[in-house]
Order: C-alpha cells, then sequence, then structure tokens
C-alpha cells in the first residue's frame, strides 16, 4: 500500500506501515548505525563507535539492542578470554539498504540546491 491509500481515512501515521518502518528505524541514531552496519560486513562495538563519533557508549549499546530485539542487527558473541562482539545485518535489516541507497541518492542531488 502506498502513502495515498491511508489519505483522509483517520488513520494514524504510527499505524501505518510507514509509521511501523520509522518505528524501527526511527530517531537520531538508528540509520546512522545501520549505514555503517551496511559499510562493514561485520564490525565490532568499539569499530562502531569509532566510526559514528558522538554518540555514546550507553546510547548505542541501547540502540543495537532495540535494532537486535527488531531482527534488523544480529549479535555474535564468541566465548574467549577477552570478550569480543561483532554485529551485523540481518537479512531483514539487508531489506532496509535500498531504502537507504535511496536517502544517499535524494542527498547527492539535493544537498547543494
Amino acid at each position: 500500500m502506498s502513502m495515498a491509500d491511508y489519505k483522509g481515512k483517520g488513520i494514524h501515521v504510527q499505524d501505518t506501515p510507514f509509521g511501523y518502518t520509522l518505528s524501527l528505524i526511527g530517531g537520531k541514531w538508528k540509520l546512522i548505525i545501520l549505514y555503517v552496519l551496511a559499510e562493514n560486513p561485520s564490525i565490532r562495538f568499539n569499530n562502531i563507535k569509532r566510526q559514528i563519533g558522538d554518540i555514546t557508549y550507553k546510547i548505542l549499546s541501547a540502540q543495537l539492542k532495540e535494532l537486535e530485539a527488531d531482527g534488523i542487527v544480529h549479535r555474535k558473541e564468541y566465548s574467549q578470554v577477552t570478550p569480543k562482539v561483532e554485529y551485523r545485518l540481518t537479512e531483514k535489516g539487508e531489506t532496509l539498504l535500498p531504502i537507504m541507497e535511496s536517502m544517499c541518492e535524494w542527498g547527492t542531488n539535493n544537498q547543494h540546491n
């Protein structure tokens, strides 16, 4: 269904497929985290933090936990003396890549206008 299918029907935005998508990837950090994960097939927590910069450890951890709970990100923990955890997009998470590509294209076309 498209956005036009909901127009004038008195349905709240959060109750639409658009609202559902925003509930999973909305907010200040989630799309940035997903961008980093899209660029790195498997990446450790500190490397995500390093690539993002300004995000706190607490916020990054919370956002990754939410993305994992929603089935967007997979967390793999290795049993070893120095704990090692890697993150990657799940198949469901990878279905967001075309949306992110469209956003990049839009930015390229409109950034300097």
